[in-house]
């Protein structure tokens, strides 16, 4: 009998402290801990992924063993975006004879040059009659000129740094090679003159994405003498001079979308001959110390000397 009514008591107790800590939990359930979710606390139902082993797994069995857990795999699509303003490159790439500019056309080697050239503008000429068709106002006369003065804009709004000039002076293939690296930099570039009269001397024509939509590609020879002078951030001289202009000896290929109506002839490329020397390279500067000057003195005024390195015998 007591041991029956121990129990009743015990049951009361139970069923009022489980009360008061239900009230509380509903309070601050944060705080409360009940055992009756215990259970399903430790219960996750989401999938944890096996430890790393030693043994490299495939992508294709991780993949399985995610779908066994029910996990979705999403497809993944290597997609490039392409544009159908330009075309990604040069159509049969004009191989500029070696020698040029410097060979004579009389010699032994300038004959044989005229010669394969001759062979090569059976092709050329059939690209220029496609071009006609589509271009009326297209010569082989009148072109090099043109060529010349959309190559000078090009050149004096990357100078400027006339981003919407030159977008539509170059094609999109040509315009991130042209400002790649120039950030920061200050350009000073200028057309002195022509040393030889500008030519057509290679003209293709092809196809992208479908038959229908036809591109126009030419070769333009430009031989001219030009200016050209880079400077950092810091001013300081790296390629070039402002004072001695250079001869240039250029391949420079123009493009137009020819099924286009509104479509011009835009800069799209240069070709670089292998036999072509290679660039000068960048002129590295370094700072004299000075005196220091006050805002009232010139530094021409002070007669100031500046120390030359003593000179050391590096060997016996």
């Amino acid at each position: 009998m007591a041991a029956s009514s121990s129990r009743a008591v015990l049951v009361w107790q139970h069923g009022r402290v489980s009360g008061v800590t239900l009230l509380l939990s509903l309070l601050s359930p944060s705080r409360i801990f009940l055992p009756c979710f215990s259970q399903v606390r430790t219960k996750r139902r989401h999938f944890i992924p096996p430890a790393v082993d030693k043994k490299q797994t495939t992508i294709f069995d991780q993949e399985a063993k995610a779908r066994a857990a029910g996990l979705v795999v999403s497809q993944q699509y290597a997609e490039r975006t392409i544009n159908i303003a330009c075309t990604a490159g040069i159509f049969e790439a004009y191989v500029p004879p070696e020698g040029d500019a410097r060979m004579s056309s009389l010699s032994k080697q300038g004959l044989k040059q005229r010669a394969e050239q001759v062979k090569q503008t059976a092709a050329s000429q059939l690209a220029i009659r496609k071009i006609k068709d589509y271009d009326k106002d297209f010569t082989t006369k009148v072109f090099p000129e043109k060529a010349q003065e959309i190559f000078i804009e090009a050149h004096n709004s990357l100078a400027n740094f006339n981003k919407e000039k030159l977008h539509s002076l170059v094609t999109e293939r040509c315009y991130p090679e042209m400002v790649r690296g120039n950030r920061y930099k200050t350009i000073h570039w200028k057309f002195v003159e022509s040393l030889e009269p500008t030519r057509v001397v290679h003209a293709r024509s092809s196809d992208m994405v479908n038959k229908g939509n036809i591109y126009g590609q030419v070769t333009v020879r430009m031989h001219s003498k030009q200016v050209l002078a880079i400077y950092d951030r810091f001013g300081r001289l790296m390629v070039g001079s402002e004072e001695i202009p250079k001869d240039v000896l250029e391949y420079v290929v123009f493009e137009r979308h020819l099924t286009n109506p509104y479509g011009q002839w835009r800069m799209h490329g240069k070709i670089v001959p292998a036999w072509a020397p290679p660039k000068d390279p960048i002129t590295k500067t370094i700072l004299i110390p000075g005196p220091d000057l006050k805002p009232w003195e010139e530094f021409a005024e002070m007669n100031y000397e500046v120390p030359t390195s003593k000179q050391v015998q590096w060997y016996k």
